[in-house]
């Protein structure tokens, strides 16, 4: 049997995970853990009823998805790094990024997965992962892009980070082609890799050929990371 101590530091790691990523799933607890579903299931439920997740099944079909409360980033000691709520048209999107911070951490355990409410803050003014910008004006802030996880090198001095975006659906050409050439001028990034649905594929690969992005950013299947 674990220790009040133990369990503690249990309950807090996995309320800094789903801070870190916005939204978390039981399957994705469960593939990060190496743990039953059940066994998830009981963890994220025990953790809502007391107030510090929210559960929430905006699709039908699908893995229910939990956020932090308030109490949650109380407990956690993450009072700055809140969770925004999951609209049914994120849903999937938010349920496919949970899965993949999930396998990249166990495929990386040297790595560091950082999710999306993560990377918000980190990419405020002055924060350390940067973002896609698409364009500056003169008087107005600049129109920028930030990717949904990034994998981080730990222990290696100057190790830069490789930034993930989760493509699900295509987006419009022009933006397409806008985003793939910012992340081809972005710094401080070791890359850009797109973990792309077999429909998004074919016009990521001709958007990053339009814009010269090749070097730097790349496609892979989503599901050579998460399965079908």
């Amino acid at each position: 049997m674990s220790s009040p101590a133990t369990s503690q530091d249990s309950r807090v790691e996995l309320l800094r995970w789903a801070a870190g990523l916005g939204a978390v799933t039981a399957e994705a607890l469960a593939l990060l853990e190496g743990a039953p579903l059940a066994s998830a299931r009981g963890r994220l439920t025990a953790a809502t009823r007391e107030g510090l997740l929210c559960r929430a099944r905006p699709l039908t079909g699908r893995p229910a998805i939990y956020t932090l409360t308030r109490a949650g980033s109380r407990a956690a000691g993450l009072e700055g790094l809140g969770s925004r709520p999951v609209s049914a048209a994120g849903a999937e999107h938010a349920i496919a990024c949970a899965q993949v911070a999930a396998a990249l951490s166990r495929a990386h355990p040297s790595c560091r997965v950082m999710g999306e409410a993560e990377l918000r803050a980190r990419a405020a003014p002055g924060g350390s992962i940067p973002v896609a910008v698409l364009s500056r004006q003169a008087h107005d802030s600049p129109l920028s892009h930030r990717a949904d996880l990034a994998l981080v090198p730990q222990g290696v001095a100057g190790g830069l980070p490789v930034l993930i975006e989760v493509e699900l659906s295509v987006k419009a050409p022009r933006r397409l082609e806008a985003i793939c050439r910012a992340w081809a001028r972005c710094r401080g990034v070791a890359g850009v890799v797109y973990l792309a649905s077999p429909v998004v594929e074919e016009p990521l690969r001709r958007a990053i050929a339009r814009a010269s992005a090749s070097s730097a950013v790349a496609v892979v299947p989503l599901a050579s990371v998460i399965g079908e």
